[in-house]
């Protein structure tokens, strides 16, 4: 007696089928970046350099976005001709950088800005106060690398104030991003007056560009000014006078 098993049959056509689907799938899927720029377009909101789309990424896409970054940067050390799978020193500089970019040197750009409260002026305060020196660290979009300076804020308040120690977080969350000095002076004194709308505001930035002291002309001695004055502090010269006064008693102007 002959006994007939039987066995499913294959169906390898289907099963290949499912198979490329899944890969077509997985290769047409798109990249976080180019998601959250075309959330950012919808908008209808820029993407400079200099630019924060903060509030356009939840903190999974970060993640995602590191992950994105290191591979690129890993092609670029390719392309460099770097053997990082064997040097000890590069092995996970990919990585690092990635996160670097987007954790630290410009989180200004991927992280949101820092919560800043404000108070009453209660005691109606309407003198000058000063702040500084603050330390500055930037890049030069241009080239990405550092700028590194100080940073000196006058304030006359109107009706609100911060904290002082909020001011250093507004000029570290802001200067966190590529950026020329001349817009950065700009967009944290436009950060300051949003927030409390004092009557009198003045920013002050001296830094150092490594785009000119570690490349091209190499002059390791320079330094850019940025200045930016408003309200009582342009209309009033002795106000002005009396700000300057009080930051240089503070450092500015020293080599």
């Amino acid at each position: 007696m002959t006994i007939s098993i039987s066995r499913p049959v294959s169906n390898t056509s289907e099963n290949d089928s499912k198979t490329a689907k899944v890969r077509e799938s997985l290769s047409t899927r798109k990249a976080i970046s180019q998601i959250i720029r075309e959330r950012v377009i919808a908008a209808g909101d820029p993407f400079f350099a200099n630019d924060s789309i903060a509030h356009h990424i939840s903190d999974t896409e970060r993640e995602e976005l590191k992950k994105e970054i290191e591979g690129k940067l890993q092609g670029v050390f390719d392309s460099l001709i770097i053997d990082t799978a064997n040097d000890h020193n590069t092995k996970e500089t990919a990585r690092r950088v990635a996160k670097m970019y987007v954790d630290e040197v410009f989180k200004g750009r991927y992280h949101p800005m820092p919560k800043v409260t404000d108070f009453p002026n209660a005691k109606e305060l309407d003198e000058i106060y000063t702040l500084g020196p603050i330390t500055v660290r930037s890049a030069c979009s241009h080239h990405f690398v550092p700028i590194v300076g100080q940073a000196w804020i006058g304030i006359v308040p109107s009706d609100r104030v911060i904290g002082i120690s909020k001011f250093n977080r507004i000029v570290d969350w802001v200067m966190s991003r590529p950026h020329i000095q001349e817009e950065a002076a700009i967009m944290v004194a436009d950060t300051i007056e949003n927030l409390i709308k004092p009557k009198g505001l003045a920013f002050v930035i001296k830094a150092q560009h490594m785009c000119m002291t570690w490349r091209g002309v190499k002059e390791p001695e320079t330094k850019m000014v940025n200045s930016i004055v408003r309200g009582s502090f342009r209309h009033d010269p002795h106000m002005k006078k009396e700000f300057f006064d009080l930051i240089r008693a503070h450092g500015f102007g020293d080599s």
